[in-house]
């Protein structure tokens, strides 16, 4: 079977731009389906033990519902993912506001964060030698937008092996003014491709994580040994949800910043889930120090797949790879700063396999 990447007219914008679905195949039983609007990933359909390909991330009918609200669906992430407390932080001295979309802070960028932006996608030619097909999605963030300083150029390229079930991002900016910069991904996973996760088991080599106040801003580090938290020997997602833990009380189960027990340099291994039932696991390497790990807290039934089938709590759950939040107005916590003449750039992936 060959790798192919087809595509198709997925709805238009208002303005009348068309929308297109980009749909990856590797020829292995991996197929990704990705669209304009946010960069969104539509479907990611994945072979169980037995070879059937079932879709492992929640996804919307059509592109009007993604026009309307929704929880991230599949987008990309940034300019900051995650939380910015108050939405202000100070650069070189100077004083920034960002757009408040949670609360009193800012998440995900804002209400036109890049999840809602209009993505240019052109597929990347062919690399036999390398076993590779790929989009690239390129976006410019003008100065100013969302209250960020600086225009930023990005670049994200979605890689499929051909010879292996694995699905890479690649992360690229530059800015033309000191900014920060958080990217990340906001996929919702369901290794069985229906119901709940909590019977899933998770692995996070991390020995600390971020416990977080009453808005989410993290509160520095803790140690996950001794606590809920602690997913360093893989354990079923609702063993320990609804323990009698301040922190999950906080979040309503978990939304929170595991900082990865890694080397500084190259990939790592932030995440590995497993669902016995269909043998399906997925292992998230990445460049990045840490991973936020969200159980679906917030999904409420209000929102269906294209299937017909509701999403409620723990429907999917988001292994995003990224910096600490808040690290702009966290001394103590890895640097996000951007200036020109640097080049961002991080990789995450996602590599699938079966339980033996």
């Amino acid at each position: 079977m060959n790798s192919s990447i087809a595509t198709r007219e997925f709805g238009r914008m208002p303005d009348g731009r068309i929308v297109t679905e980009y749909t990856l195949d590797n020829g292995l039983g991996l197929r990704l389906g990705a669209i304009n609007h946010g960069g969104i990933v539509t479907a990611l359909r994945v072979p169980d033990r037995h070879g059937h390909s079932g879709n492992i991330v929640l996804g919307l009918p059509t592109l009007a519902d993604y026009l309307g609200p929704h929880p991230h669906l599949g987008t990309i992430v940034g300019r900051y993912a995650n939380r910015i407390a108050g939405g202000r932080f100070t650069l070189d001295g100077v004083a920034h506001q960002l757009d408040l979309n949670n609360g009193a802070n800012s998440l995900h960028g804002g209400h036109q964060g890049f999840g809602t932006r209009f993505w240019q996608i052109e597929p990347v030619p062919a690399d036999s030698a390398a076993g590779e097909i790929a989009i690239d999605l390129r976006y410019t963030s003008a100065d100013g937008e969302e209250g960020f300083p600086g225009e930023v150029q990005v670049t994200v390229r979605y890689t499929l092996s051909t010879t292996e079930n694995a699905w890479r991002i690649d992360y690229r900016a530059m800015t033309d003014r000191p900014t920060v910069l958080n990217l990340s991904h906001h996929d919702y996973f369901n290794l069985a491709g229906e119901g709940a996760v909590l019977d899933q088991r998770l692995t996070i080599p991390a020995s600390r994580y971020c416990p977080v106040d009453a808005g989410l801003i993290p509160l520095g580090l803790a140690p996950v040994a001794g606590t809920p938290f602690d997913f360093r020997v893989a354990t079923p997602i609702g063993e320990r949800i609804d323990a009698p833990h301040e922190q999950l009380r906080t979040a309503g189960g978990y939304d929170h910043n595991w900082v990865l027990d890694r080397e500084p340099a190259g990939m790592a291994l932030a995440a590995r889930l497993e669902h016995p039932p269909s043998g399906r696991v997925m292992e998230v390497h990445t460049t990045e120090p840490a991973v936020q790990f969200y159980s679906g807290n917030f999904l409420d039934g209000s929102l269906r797949g294209p299937d017909g089938e509701s999403f409620r709590r723990g429907a999917g759950l988001c292994l995003e790879t990224q910096h600490y939040p808040d690290s702009p107005n966290q001394p103590d916590f890895p640097s996000t700063a951007l200036r020109p003449n640097e080049v961002f750039s991080s990789t995450t992936l996602h590599r699938f396999g079966t339980l033996a």
